[in-house]
């Protein structure tokens, strides 16, 4: 679904991204981990056309996109739940969620009620919520909110970026039980997690990137197997 070669970042002099190679097949769950710094955050943004590449080429089914505009990518199916959620605090619940129907226009009404529904069905705690303003929930409800909008596009390649950045454990459970309730139900899957070893458990594939390198790629038990993932993104001292 997802075949990325060569792709290259810069800010300024700054190379961010240094030609990453990556590939995601429909209906997989692949991660990407690495330090805080490393370009991960950058290449999804690369992906969604948040940011233009200096090089490299995106090809999502089989279709060079690396020049069409972000909104063109949300038609095509491409959806992001960024790093800290960006959700419109001064919105309702409700309200967010109908921003991530948008790209499908004002004769959608019908299927904008009934995907809102799908959502409330996923995260029941947004149905309580749905008339309050998205700043007054708290960090777990918001990065509900966040994977619900991201629903609304209905989404075939969802890319995730932090989802448990700054959550209690016990909200971490919630959220990745959904996650893995999505990828069952036929989306694919990139996910960006600074709990590497949570990442490579619900995923069947995972990259490592350093210094906006890719710098090992296996399946996920062989790199929660691996001596040096397992010192440097695990926590482990052998």
């Amino acid at each position: 679904m997802l075949e990325v070669t060569g792709l290259r970042v810069s800010y300024g002099g700054i190379n961010a991204v240094r030609g990453v190679d990556l590939k995601v097949n429909a209906g997989e769950m692949v991660t990407l981990i690495g330090t805080n710094g490393a370009g991960k955050t950058t290449t999804l943004k690369a992906l969604t056309g948040l940011i233009r590449p200096a090089a490299g080429s995106v090809r999502y089914n089989g279709e060079d996109i690396i020049a069409l505009p972000l909104h063109h990518r949300i038609k095509m199916g491409i959806a992001l739940v960024p790093e800290g959620r960006g959700i419109f605090p001064r919105l309702t619940v409700e309200e967010n969620l109908d921003m991530g129907a948008y790209s499908r226009g004002r004769d959608a009404a019908a299927a904008t009620r009934s995907d809102r529904d799908r959502v409330y069905a996923l995260f029941p705690r947004l149905v309580e919520r749905r008339r309050q303003t998205g700043g007054t929930l708290s960090g777990g409800e918001q990065q509900m909110l966040a994977i619900g909008r991201a629903m609304m596009g209905r989404p075939r390649l969802l890319l995730l970026d932090e989802p448990s950045m700054g959550l209690a454990p016990l909200m971490v459970q919630k959220i990745f039980a959904t996650i893995r309730a999505i990828a069952a139900d036929g989306v694919t899957i990139l996910l960006v997690e600074q709990n590497a070893r949570l990442a490579l458990e619900v995923c069947q594939r995972g990259y490592v990137m350093e210094s906006g390198e890719i710098t090992l790629h296996d399946n996920a038990q062989a790199l929660l197997s691996n001596p040096r993932v397992r010192r440097a993104y695990l926590g482990e001292i052998q």
